[in-house]
Formats: structure tokens, sequence, C-alpha cells
């Protein structure tokens, strides 16, 4: 599980712990809320949770996080990628660093971290998560290579489940209006997007885990799919 030490992260990987997973938590600057997460998960059941660290953006960091993982099991049954960064860019000031933030958390580390781990979830037969967003499909004013990225995995997503199938499942979820982001929005533009979710509120980050959940261990006949976890957001963007 990427990004697991925060926010929706977390809350999937409480989930899946509670399902009677053993769980690697991947975390990149969170120490603290990953060690806190782990040492809670172990006192009720020892030895079943890991701390990885990793930046996802460096490809030797991607290969050290697969080699920890092999060592530990030799299969898996279930990858989530949900590690994210998330950030306006405005075309005509956008930095390649910007760029690479972006594409490297949202799309680069989910691909390469999959390919180091091919073979553990061929043995497990085993699936893939991806988290997604609605505006992988409708762009988001002054988010433009977020958007790209979301894009870019949700092809992914489609592609690797022909690639991969029939031994690895391949999924997707797309949250909408779930947690607002860090950088805080105002509250009138809060209540402009609640305004166009059909179920007129935002929704919990137990909607996204029972989703991943669903999609990872309880779906058997369904690869190549994405959810929109949204409150019907999306027939209104």
């Amino acid at each position: 599980m990427t990004g697991a030490a925060r926010r929706i992260g977390a809350c999937i990987a409480e989930n899946l712990h509670q399902r009677g997973f053993n769980v690697f938590l991947h975390y990149n600057g969170s120490g603290a809320e990953v060690a806190r997460l782990v040492e809670k998960f172990n006192a009720s059941r020892p030895d079943s949770a890991h701390a990885l660290q990793a930046d996802l953006g460096d490809i030797q960091q991607i290969g050290r996080l697969a080699a920890q993982i092999k060592t530990i099991t030799g299969n898996l049954d279930l990858l989530v990628n949900n590690a994210s960064q998330f950030f306006p860019t405005h075309v005509g000031s956008t930095t390649e660093s910007q760029w690479d933030a972006l594409m490297d958390s949202n799309l680069r580390g989910p691909y390469f971290l999959t390919q180091a781990l091919v073979k553990e979830l061929s043995v497990a037969g085993g699936s893939i998560v991806n988290l997604l967003d609605v505006h992988a499909n409708r762009p988001m004013r002054d988010h433009a290579v977020y958007c790209m990225a979301k894009a870019g995995l949700q092809m992914m997503t489609l592609a690797l489940a022909k690639d991969l199938g029939p031994a690895i499942r391949v999924n997707g979820v797309a949250p909408g209006a779930i947690l607002w982001p860090e950088q805080e929005l105002d509250s009138n533009h809060q209540q402009s997007i609640l305004k166009k979710v059909v179920m007129g509120r935002s929704g919990d980050p137990e909607d996204i885990a029972s989703a991943v959940v669903y999609l990872g261990l309880d779906a058997p006949y369904i690869t190549g799919q994405v959810l929109a976890v949204d409150g019907g957001r999306s027939l209104n963007i």
C-alpha cells in the first residue's frame, strides 16, 4: 500500500488489516504517522505490519522497496497504488520540478513499482487497485499536469489489465469529493463543489476503502474497470 501513512491511505490500510491481511505500509516523508499505524496494527496482531520508506520518483528506491517486500514474502495478494501529490500548476509558469513531482507520484512510481512486483502478484493470483480521480476524464481548472498524470494512470490501469490478465486483475477507484485538499479551500469553493454532487455532501474515506477492498479482494471476475466513488459528482462535471 503506497501512501499509507495518512488520510485515505491510512483508512484503506486499516480496512485491509482488519480483513486479516499482513500489510506493507509505504511512506515517503510521513515517518511518524506510519510508525503509529504499524504500532497499532502489530499490537493487535504481532508482526502483521511493516513500514517501508521510498521516494517513488527514484527508480533505485523503488527497486529497494520491492526488494524489501520480497525478503519478507514470495507472494503478494494486493498492490494498492495510492501515493499522490496534488497541487495546482498554471500554464505559463509550470516548472520542471512541479511536472516531475506530479508525474512521479501519480504515474511513473505506480508503473515501475507494479513492474517490480509482477512475479509476486502472479504467484498469488493477486490484484492491483490504482487510486485515480474523477478529473482523469474531465479537467480541473489550473491542475493540467495533475489531471494529465491521473489520466495516464487510468490508461495504465486499462492497459495492464489486458497485459497482466488472467493472472493479475487490475482496477481503479476514482474518488470525488472525499477529503478536502490539505491546501485548504475556502468555504465558498467547497459549497460550489458540493452543489454539483448528486448526494449533496462529501464522502468519507471509508467509502473509498470499501471500494478498494471490493475490487481488490471480492471481485474475482472484474478487471480493467474504474469505479467512480463520487456521490454522483461525475454526472455534473
